[in-house]
């Protein structure tokens, strides 16, 4: 990322981050008939609504106070603010028929066409939800309950991709049980997600996919079910994700970019991303990069984090298929409860891989002011592979109060430590023999 004269890199991704501007027209969705007695589905209006500001020039369409009903995904178009007012609540129907037809989407960094996901746009510029309504995706009466993992659809998926075949001929939705995003706004430039409420998400929660200029903020989600991240940007440059309180199923943050040879074809890789001002509680992970990753990521910048509890707090991990690079990866001022597993994780073997061919490139982290009061299995884990060593990590200021070992470490070059302590002990660096470096306890 080329520096411009005067501007640290931080402050150089955000200048090219800008909420998108809207008319001032608005668009009160009752007007037009919709009834919010929480049975009466509003999607017929809304969809007229939502077209008719997008090709009026653009505006906000209002959702107000009242329990909304809605049959089916809301399909979002350019230079459409889509606001809720205080009070209002959007309930999703939980019948997978109204997602169809099917879409053109991506799942688990490979695309197809599938259901709907319930807030949907596609090469839009200009778009936004916000305001400081409730939106409950009901997805523990139906998708939550399917079980995609290690199941022939998901094979099938993944071979697809691996094999190049067309996109046009990967058409799962009707009769197959790969569950929908709850937000996926895919090719879109100019996106702000502002202020709502979320539960009950079928699947990953925020999922922007070959976005640019993207801002997540003041958001809460509370959304226990399967695979349930909280905000995933996949193949996405210039994103902002601040202030928001994430309470999931899965990672809270987990930053991708395509899956194994489909990632490559596409090729966009994730870059300038900055997460900040956050507060965590996720059921797998907290900060998590991969492992759908293979396009690649770098200029990464995540700070003041709060973290209460999860399996690996600061996660990185690809494994031996997915080629691609994680590298240029800023992590500072992070604070975790407790963790199950790990504080600080690098695992380029994560489960999956068929044949270990496309070892991951990983270098430039730079990790600082970490802390964590328990970890349940290992202070720091950074394991590489042999003849593709983790490169250049810099771990300073790292405090784990208690955990039963300080460090695995395996296949690294230039890992440098600085004030790290683990269970009161400063811990030295490990023994470096060529890309080897010994276990201590």
């Amino acid at each position: 990322m080329a520096q411009q004269k005067g501007l640290s890199p931080v402050n150089q991704i955000l200048a090219n981050i800008n909420a998108p501007q809207f008319k001032a027209a608005t668009y009160d969705i009752t007007v037009f008939g919709a009834v919010s007695d929480g049975k009466t589905d509003i999607r017929p209006v809304l969809d007229k609504v939502i077209s008719q500001c997008s090709t009026s020039g653009g505006g906000q369409v209002v959702i107000p106070k009242g329990v909304f009903y809605i049959a089916g995904p809301v399909v979002l178009k350019s230079h459409v603010d889509l606001h809720f007012e205080d009070g209002a609540v959007l309930i999703f129907s939980s019948d997978e028929k109204d997602y169809l037809p099917a879409v053109l989407t991506l799942w688990e960094g490979t695309e197809l066409f599938n259901y709907s996901p319930l807030f949907y746009a596609y090469q839009c510029s200009d778009i936004a939800v916000t305001g400081h309504g409730k939106i409950v995706g009901s997805a523990s009466k139906n998708f939550a309950k399917w079980r995609p993992q290690r199941s022939p659809e998901q094979t099938t998926l993944r071979q697809m991709g691996g094999n190049g075949t067309p996109v046009y001929k990967r058409v799962f939705g009707e009769g197959f049980h790969l569950p929908p995003d709850m937000i996926q706004f895919f090719g879109c430039k100019n996106v702000l997600i502002d202020g709502i409420s979320i539960e009950d998400s079928p699947y990953w929660v925020i999922h922007p996919v070959l976005c640019n200029n993207v801002t997540v903020q003041n958001v809460t989600i509370n959304s226990m079910n399967l695979n349930n991240d909280g905000c995933d940007p996949e193949a996405c440059t210039n994103v902002l994700i601040q202030r928001c309180n994430f309470t999931v199923g899965d990672d809270g943050i987990a930053i991708k970019a395509g899956r194994d040879q489909d990632g490559w074809r596409i090729g966009q890789p994730t870059e300038n991303v900055i997460v900040r001002n956050c507060i965590f509680n996720s059921k797998t992970n907290g900060l998590c990069i991969g492992s759908e990753m293979s396009a690649g990521v770098r200029n990464v910048y995540m700070y003041n984090v709060t973290i209460k509890k999860c399996l690996s707090a600061v996660y990185f991990k690809s494994n031996l298929d997915r080629g691609g690079f994680i590298e240029n990866i800023h992590v500072s001022d992070v604070h975790c409860d407790s963790a199950r597993s790990a504080v600080i994780r690098f695992e380029n073997n994560y489960h999956g891989s068929r044949g270990g061919h496309y070892p991951t490139k990983f270098d430039g982290f730079y990790i600082q002011n970490i802390s964590c009061d328990h970890s349940g299995e290992v202070g720091i884990y950074a394991v590489g592979v042999q003849g593709n060593p983790l490169e250049n990590i810099h771990l300073k200021n790292i405090t784990v109060l208690n955990t039963p070992k300080d460090q695995i470490v395996d296949v690294a070059n230039n890992l440098t430590y600085e004030n790290v302590v683990i269970n009161g002990l400063k811990v030295p660096k490990p023994v470096v023999t060529g890309a080897m470096m010994l276990h201590t306890d």
